[in-house]
């Protein structure tokens, strides 16, 4: 990566995989597809690298060891991981492009859910047992989701004991402007994670409005590298669960407005507020990516090295 260039990440997975059949069942997502579908992965990833993306992402974030065991899967919990850094690794070799790879780290307990955010000393193990696992495929890793400053901090300290760069994505709060999803204030969180070993600093899997509004106090922090990437969604409701059984939990519903041309548009926002690193997440796909890299190169930055 390259500080004075803009580098694109890629888009969420999920999506994709729906729309190409592959079975998306709650939690373990991530998990089936390796399992059921490791062609399509890896598919996927190609399409994000021929869209522009410069930076592809493990297929890790719904390999999680407390769903896993709900399903029988726990003692799949490494092979899933290094499958998931090895369909990377060779998308990324098969490329003329220099391709690094993301080691997806997502949060344990579910997304969006700051108050089920576990204690450092359960959490900080498994991290360090998935870092374990990819780190042989990845070049950086990528904690993703962090809806907590402790969340966010567990996850860059277990990571950054592999030698590896790490980049942590904070989820932003629907409604209250520069706050995470816990309400605590991005500012706290930024004045904490400068204390650790923190190459890059983005926003993720929020509403791309609530990462313009932070975009500014993001860059301000003087992290390597800094930006965002959004999810699709309408909004999360309270208390959401993946797998729960409430009327508001399961699949969240997709914005119909953000086509790949309007969220270009929020991207080059975040750009223009100094971003250097962009991408998408959940409801986005590399038709997204690759409306970003049409961007990038009218502004005569086709080379887009990482």
């Amino acid at each position: 990566m390259q500080k004075n260039t803009i580098t694109i990440l890629d888009a969420g997975m999920g999506k994709t995989l729906s729309l190409r059949g592959v079975e998306i069942p709650p939690t373990i997502w991530s998990a089936n597809a390796l399992i059921a579908a490791p062609e399509v992965v890896l598919e996927i990833h190609r399409e994000n690298i021929s869209a522009g993306a410069r930076i592809i992402t493990t297929n890790s974030y719904g390999i999680i060891p407390a769903d896993l065991k709900k399903e029988g899967l726990l003692e799949r919990y490494e092979e899933l991981n290094h499958l998931a850094g090895d369909l990377a690794r060779k998308a990324a070799r098969e490329s003329n492009d220099t391709i690094k790879v993301a080691g997806s780290l997502p949060p344990l307990n579910g997304s969006y859910r700051p108050d089920r955010v576990l204690r450092k000393d359960v959490i900080e193990p498994i991290y360090r047992q998935q870092c374990e696992a990819l780190s042989p495929y990845v070049d950086v890793f990528l904690a993703e989701t962090m809806s907590t400053i402790q969340e966010a901090v567990s996850a860059t300290s277990v990571a950054s004991e592999f030698g590896k760069p790490v980049l942590v994505g904070l989820t932003l709060h629907d409604e209250q402007r520069g706050n995470l999803r816990s309400g605590e204030p991005l500012l706290d969180a930024i004045c904490e994670l400068k204390k650790l070993n923190l190459e890059g600093l983005l926003a993720n899997c929020s509403l791309p409005e609530r990462i313009t509004d932070a975009m500014p106090t993001i860059v301000g922090g003087g992290f390597t590298y800094c930006g965002g990437y959004a999810n699709a969604f309408c909004n999360v409701p309270k208390d959401w669960l993946l797998d729960g059984d409430k009327d508001t939990d399961g699949k969240l519903e997709v914005r119909k407005d953000l086509t790949p041309n309007r969220y270009r548009q929020f991207v080059i926002e975040w750009v223009e507020s100094g971003a250097n690193l962009v991408g998408g997440c959940c409801g986005t796909t590399a038709e997204h990516i690759e409306s970003i890299t049409e961007w990038l190169e009218k502004k005569n930055n086709n080379s887009l090295p990482v």
